[in-house]
């Protein structure tokens, strides 16, 4: 695995706080991650979990093409876009998003436990009737599967394709390191190896449909705000990158025209990016503090053989 890089002074600093800005939703205190000190996550240090979600570049990237198939069933989509605030304050949705999948891998487990079960509630709370007359509560555990399956494929198909390719064995790892998490969500049948997410998608495709919520969600992540104007280019590249993860089957009937492909050298730039990122060393990002609370040194995860 390639050594840390730490940018020069003023740049780092730009981006270190850049990576605290994006996990920061407005009117919320910052989440310390190094406490309470020597309590264990849901995933371990050793975790391909802790590897993946250390990623910016990917993380952004697999979360995108996370929600667009998550969109694309119709229950999911009024769930989502009738009961949040992705449309009116996509910035702070995104970032409390971004944090809580932070806190459910980094975080101490008693606190993934208690910010897991405030969504829990929150989600009691909302239930409706789609378009179509379709019934749908967001605590379903067969809707709750879709989401979180849905999350495990982006995540991880975003930085093997971008970052770095896996083996088998530790793809399978990282599905059965988000059973516990899952289980916490209230997602019985989550899948735990890529033989068993094959099987769910094989399950849900005949269900999904392409939508303009969908065309909606992808303006807004081309268009929000979420970084410095200058990156704004880089921000609507990486949407074209997430939707190259959508599976080629599937983007077709989700309305995924050729308008989306990523253009000749595109996919390329994408990984230096990716793989630049994954270099960077941030001390103040949750996985170098949740390193530091386990009585390891930040650096931890960039170390070889991590």
């Amino acid at each position: 695995m390639p050594r840390p890089l730490t940018l020069p002074l003023g740049l780092q600093s730009l981006v270190e706080r850049i990576a605290t800005t994006v996990l920061q939703p407005s009117g919320s205190s910052a989440v310390d991650f190094t406490r309470p000190t020597g309590e264990p996550a849901l995933a371990g240090p050793d975790s391909i979990s802790w590897q993946v979600f250390r990623n910016p570049v990917s993380l952004f990237i697999g979360g995108v093409a996370a929600v667009i198939l998550e969109l694309g069933e119709p229950r999911v989509r009024s769930g989502v876009w009738e009961h949040s605030s992705f449309r009116t304050d996509p910035v702070d949705r995104l970032k409390r998003t971004g944090l809580a999948a932070m806190l459910t891998v980094y975080g101490a487990r008693s606190e993934a436990e208690k910010m897991i079960a405030g969504v829990r509630r929150a989600h009691d709370r909302v239930s409706g009737v789609t378009p179509t007359g379709q019934a749908y509560r967001a605590n379903d555990p067969e809707l709750l599967s879709w989401v979180q399956a849905t999350a495990q494929f982006g995540f991880l198909e975003a930085y093997t394709r971008y970052v770095r390719p896996l083996p088998r064995a530790d793809r399978d790892r990282f599905h059965a390191e988000g059973r516990p998490a899952a289980l916490l969500y209230g997602s019985v049948d989550t899948p735990a190896s890529e033989a068993e997410l094959r099987s769910l998608f094989a399950a849900v495709a005949p269900r999904l449909e392409g939508s303009p919520v969908i065309m909606e969600f992808l303006e807004l992540m081309r268009t929000a705000p979420l970084v410095p104007a200058a990156l704004r280019p880089v921000q609507r590249l990486l949407v074209r990158g997430a939707i190259a993860l959508v599976p080629d089957g599937l983007r077709p009937q989700l309305d995924l025209g050729a308008r989306w492909n990523l253009r000749f050298g595109e996919e390329a730039l994408i990984r230096s990016l990716a793989r630049l990122a994954d270099r960077i060393r941030l001390d103040s990002s949750p996985a170098a503090q949740a390193c530091v609370r386990m009585a390891l040194a930040p650096d931890y995860l960039h170390r070889a053989g991590r």
